[in-house]
């Protein structure tokens, strides 16, 4: 109500999801915003990304210039200013009643495309551009905004530095071996050495380089002279999947601690999901209840077993309210494999000895079967995981974890760092890396070693379980996936 007063005094537009928020009492205002539907040629439906909810705006046909009406179609940008009244009709509470219109930016019903009508999603990617202005996409957006921000003020609470660790990159930190090239060479006439290669020392960098896949061994170093850091930023990977779960372009947060060993990480992994989830909880509410009844007609159109147990405000519910199971790796692969699931064949990968790399439908069985709680799996078999990984006295295992999500597996994924020089020089030279591409990262462990932690969570992940959206290409604003570079 005090936002809406000042703005009245300073002839200023006010945001409707403030007016919504205040009582009508024939008060002037001014508001702008794109038409959602004009029926009748007298109601208009006006939507400024602020709220899911659309402001009425009644207009008396006679009070205005037929020809100026014509122009007022779905997608226009008008300015409105006119009385805020109590509603006469049903649907809403208020209304106004408008004095004065103004068209920036009239929208062809014939070519426009987002009309008032249920477009596919993936007629939606198509319009990538546009489509934010559809009330599911403008939904996921705001509730995306504010988890980036939940991110930011958990961090900073809790006395943590951000890092903006590079974007271009000479070193590969998940061995992934499926990384963007970056070069600033003639692609068509690059220059080559003695043995007809291409000679990367003539390249913008003098080496070969490439866009990251983390920001985690960058972060390490700021850990070890600023305590607690985080990254969150852009991350690339050239894997050529076309799947509901893989982009080419993502986000990243990457936290890394000094003096944390796996318990405190694990500790803080949990705090941090929780308190972000909440945040969107408390501040997204009109978004996520809407997303909620989205979830659930789209749930209900499945086959019964393919069906969620949980609605979408249950499952984060979920993950507020419960304590996370901590379960090792080999207590895991007991259960799997003494499951009926695997027993009866039912599972797509079938799990049969200690060592197998654990699938989504394994991860979402221990959540949503086995203990119906979100789990955390630590101490995995080194020979699946990165070599910065600290390894376990047994010899077999390293210190890794991973927190599991209902619905969607794996969400998080960490470990406690190997701080030891001798024994990560032996994981080095086991993985088939040069030391020399590390020697920066080796030094870490020559001048003032300590024990250390950290995890990584793709945030579209995030955001995609907490809107309850199908596929993650959804979630970001413009995808970037195999043969997609638009926009």
């Amino acid at each position: 109500a005090d936002s809406v007063y000042l703005h009245q005094i300073f002839n200023m537009s006010v945001k409707i999801k403030a007016l919504l928020k205040t009582a009508p009492e024939g008060q002037q205002v001014t508001v702008q915003g794109w038409v959602r539907t004009f029926r009748a040629n007298r109601f208009i439906a006006l939507n400024d990304g602020s709220t899911l909810g659309n402001l009425q705006c009644v207009v008396e046909f006679e009070d205005f210039d037929e020809a100026l009406l014509k122009d007022v179609s779905t997608g226009a940008a008008l300015k409105i200013t006119g009385r805020y009244v109590e509603s006469q009709g049903k649907g809403q509470a208020a209304e106004i009643q408008v004095e004065d219109l103004l068209i920036h930016g009239t929208a062809d019903p014939e070519s426009y495309p987002i009309q008032p009508k249920k477009h596919s999603f993936e007629f939606l990617r198509e319009k990538a551009h546009l489509r934010v202005r559809t009330a599911t996409f403008s939904a996921v957006m705001r509730v995306r905004a504010a988890l980036s921000f939940g991110v930011h003020k958990f961090f900073r609470e809790e006395g943590f530095h951000y890092v903006n660790t590079p974007i271009i990159t000479g070193s590969d930190a998940e061995g992934a071996g499926e990384m963007f090239r970056v070069s600033a060479l003639d692609a068509k006439n690059p220059p080559l050495d003695e043995n007809g290669n291409v000679d990367v020392t003539q390249d913008f960098f003098g080496k070969e380089t490439h866009l990251t896949v983390s920001g985690q061994l960058e972060a390490e170093t700021y850990a070890m002279g600023l305590g607690e850091v985080y990254t969150f930023g852009p991350t690339f990977r050239a894997e050529n999947s076309n799947t509901t779960r893989h982009l080419a372009e993502f986000w990243m947060i990457e936290p890394e601690m000094a003096f944390f060993d796996l318990n405190d990480n694990m500790d803080l992994a949990e705090k941090f999901i929780k308190s972000v989830l909440t945040y969107a909880l408390e501040n997204c509410q009109e978004d996520l209840t809407f997303l909620d009844q989205r979830y659930a007609q789209e749930e209900s159109s499945k086959p019964k077993l393919e069906r969620s147990e949980m609605g979408l405000l249950e499952k984060i519910q979920f993950i507020v309210d419960n304590d996370f199971k901590r379960v090792s790796y080999t207590e895991a692969i007991d259960i799997l494999r003494n499951s009926k699931p695997n027993k009866k064949k039912k599972f797509k990968y079938i799990i049969e000895e200690w060592g197998a790399d654990l699938q989504s439908e394994h991860e979402r069985y221990l959540v949503e079967k086995h203990f119906k709680t979100p789990v955390i799996l630590f101490d995995y078999p080194a020979k699946i995981k990165a070599f910065y990984m600290r390894m376990n006295d047994d010899g077999k295992t390293v210190r890794a974890m991973d927190i599991l999500f209902p619905g969607i597996g794996e969400m998080v994924g960490g470990s406690q760092r190997e701080e030891r020089l001798d024994v990560l020089q032996e994981r080095i030279k086991a993985m088939g890396i040069e030391e020399e591409e590390l020697w920066w990262y080796l030094d870490l462990r020559k001048f003032g070693s300590a024990p250390h932690s950290g995890f990584g969570l793709g945030f579209e992940r995030l955001v995609l379980f907490a809107t309850g959206m199908g596929n993650i290409r959804d979630v970001i604003p413009f995808p970037r996936t195999p043969q997609n570079a638009s926009f």
